[in-house]
This record gives C-alpha cells, sequence and structure tokens, in this order.
C-alpha cells in the first residue's frame, strides 16, 4: 500500500513547537482484555484495498494529523542538515513483518544491507523487547548498537564500546565481536527465569500461546489464540504475576510483557545511548526514532519532550502516537532508509 497526504505543504519543520494531543489510554489492572485490544488494533479490510484505504474518511484525518515521513522526506531532512544524524530502530514490525511464529521474524538481505549502510555512516542502535541476543541473531551486524529487553541489555560494537560505558557497565564479549556495555536489572534475572517457568507451565493448556524469555523480561504471545481465550491468558498472567510485586504488566501488539519494576524502558535507553555518546541535548545533533508498537512511544516521548528528535510510526491502522510522522510497513522504512542514505551521501560529498 502506498502512502497518502492529502495536507497542505508543511512551511517547516518545527520540533518546538507544540505536540498533537495524545490520547493513550492508561493500562488498568482491571481491564486486561481491554487492554490487550487496544494493544492489539487488527488491521481493517481497507488495508487491502488501496483506494478504500486512501478515502476512507478516518484514515484521512489520521494521516494528516501524523503525515508519512516519505511525503514529507524534504522536510525531515531539511531539519537534519548540517547536523549528526543518529538512527534508532525497532526490530519486529519495523525492520522485519509481524508473523505469527516470533522465531520467524526474519529479517530479508535487502534490509539487512540498507541497515548495514546506515550504520557505517551513522550511529545507529537497534531497541526491541526481545533479548538482546536474539535480536543479533536475526539481524548478525557487528556495526551496531543492540538494546535488548526493552532497553535493559546494551551492546555495542567491539572498539566502540569504551565510549560508552559507565559505572554499570559489563566487560563480558557476545560471540567476540560485540561487548556489553550496560544492563539495567541484572538482580532480576533469577525470578525472571523462575516466572518464565511458571507462566510456560501455566499456559501450555491454552492452544497458540506462547511464552519467551527475553532475559530481563518474560514475553507472553496471543497472537496465535483465538479471542475468546485472551481471558484465559490475561488471568494465568495475572496470576502468577500477584505473587511478585517487584514485576510489572505492559502490553505490546498481541504480547503481555513482564518486567521488573524499574524506571527503564526504550525511551530512557534512546537517553543512555544518546548520552554516552556524546549526542545529547545538543543542536547539532537529529535523533530519529523508528517503531510500531506501543512500547515505542517511552522513545516518541523523549524525542518529543526534549524537542531534539523525530518519531515515526510503523503502522497501517490509525492510532494515537507520541510520534511525529508515520510509515505504513517494513518496506517504507527500507525506503525511507535508502533515501536517507542517498540524502546524507550526497550531502557529504557537497561539503
Amino acid at each position: 500500500m502506498g502512502s497518502y497526504d492529502d495536507s497542505p505543504p508543511v512551511k517547516e519543520l518545527n520540533l518546538n513547537g507544540p505536540g498533537f494531543p495524545i490520547r493513550l489510554e492508561p493500562l488498568r489492572a482491571n481491564g486486561w482484555l481491554h487492554d490487550m485490544k487496544v494493544s492489539s488494533p487488527t488491521a481493517s479490510p481497507m488495508n487491502n484495498d488501496i483506494s478504500g484505504t486512501l478515502f476512507n474518511p478516518v484514515y484521512r484525518a489520521w494521516i494528516k494529523k501524523y503525515p508519512s515521513a516519505l511525503n514529507v522526506f524534504d522536510k525531515i531532512v531539511a531539519c537534519g542538515r548540517g547536523k549528526k544524524i543518529a538512527l534508532f530502530l525497532d526490530y519486529d514490525g519495523t525492520l522485519s513483518p509481524i508473523v505469527d511464529e516470533p522465531d520467524n521474524a526474519v529479517m530479508s538481505d535487502q534490509m539487512r544491507e540498507v541497515v548495514r549502510n546506515a550504520a557505517i555512516h551513522l550511529p545507529t542502535a537497534i531497541i526491541s523487547g526481545r533479548a538482546v541476543d536474539k535480536v543479533f541473531d536475526f539481524v548478525k551486524l557487528t556495526e551496531l548498537y543492540y538494546a535488548g529487553s526493552h532497553g535493559m541489555d546494551i551492546m555495542g560494537p567491539v572498539g566502540k564500546s569504551s565510549s560508552v560505558a559507565d559505572h554499570r557497565s559489563c566487560t563480558n564479549s557476545n560471540k567476540g565481536k560485540e561487548v556489553k556495555i550496560f544492563q539495567a536489572a541484572t538482580e532480576f534475572l533469577p525470578v525472571i527465569e523462575e516466572v518464565f517457568r511458571l507462566l510456560v507451565e501455566s499456559t501450555k493448556g491454552i492452544h497458540g500461546a506462547k511464552v519467551e524469555n527475553n532475559k530481563f523480561c518474560v514475553s507472553v504471545h496471543y497472537r496465535n489464540v483465538d479471542e475468546k481465550d485472551w481471558t484465559l491468558v490475561a488471568q494465568c498472567t495475572d496470576d502468577i504475576l500477584k505473587m511478585y510485586p517487584r514485576l510489572q504488566l505492559c502490553h505490546g501488539r498481541k504480547v503481555l510483557e513482564v518486567r521488573p519494576v524499574i524506571d527503564w524502558n526504550k525511551g530512557k535507553a534512546v537517553e543512555f545511548l544518546l548520552d554516552s555518546l556524546g549526542l545529547a541535548h545538543s543542536d547539532s545533533v537529529l535523533p530519529i526514532y523508528i517503531g510500531d508498537d506501543r512500547t515505542d512511544e517511552d522513545a516518541f516521548k523523549v524525542l518529543r519532550d526534549c524537542k531534539q528528535g523525530i518519531g515515526i510510526l510503523v503502522s497501517s491502522v490509525p492510532k494515537e502516537s507520541h510520534a511525529l510522522y508515520s510509515l505504513v510497513d517494513p518496506s517504507e522504512v527500507m525506503d525511507f532508509l535508502k533515501r536517507l542514505m542517498i540524502w546524507k551521501e550526497q550531502e557529504a560529498t557537497s561539503r
């Protein structure tokens, strides 16, 4: 599906102006089923019909509010002219398509080459809810920074790790190629492992449910669960979570995330990397974050609040966001990254 925007031309990109009103509903302990549905919007049949989508009034209103990053590309790069761009990317649904089986969320070779090219020229990080080693195994690029478990486990390229190390750092290597540089919740590892085992046992009777150990969090996937059984998934998770007051529930796209109760998320990971790389609070830096999930909203909000960067939501379904712009799917993400690198190379040669 192509992008569409019938709004008047944007005169300038103003990062210091007020943002759009945001109406993200809070997660409520007693409204699990409601929150599961809110966090997992189903693509409308209109998305299979380009003309139907373009003339759907709800979609038209939404795309005016969150214009396609491809349609306003010139405005975005104008804002980045002469600046260092830092690139932050979600994985599932952003660099790879959403699939029924999480283990099959494989990145295409073409996308991998595009991301590699970006990482050669720009500070680039992938920030995912998955365990950092799993993301590394999918991406297989040593030029990147990786933040797994929603930013609680960060590793960077060998030779660059010293620039982002601090008192919380680790020095153990990953496959001789990457170095752990930050782990926010090491003390929770035993309890996360324990909860993982309990959830596997608790949900084994629910057809389609899958529990994934992402090291610093546990993901309970219900993508393949019949919607009438979503309440069973919620109840099983809630029953176990009640026994662990130091753990909390967060919602993603058809996944329940059990995480430590600490002040850390994808937004904090972005702040940590920007600060550690000496790129925070600088008028000469433009961070760009691209993601598709509710968990990416923390990062979008950080960039909006600091008035320093740009958030781009990947979605074919109208939904509220702290992002400024939108892209439909991973294919449009790849097009955007290609155009960004072509522009960056042209800017470098023109100096």
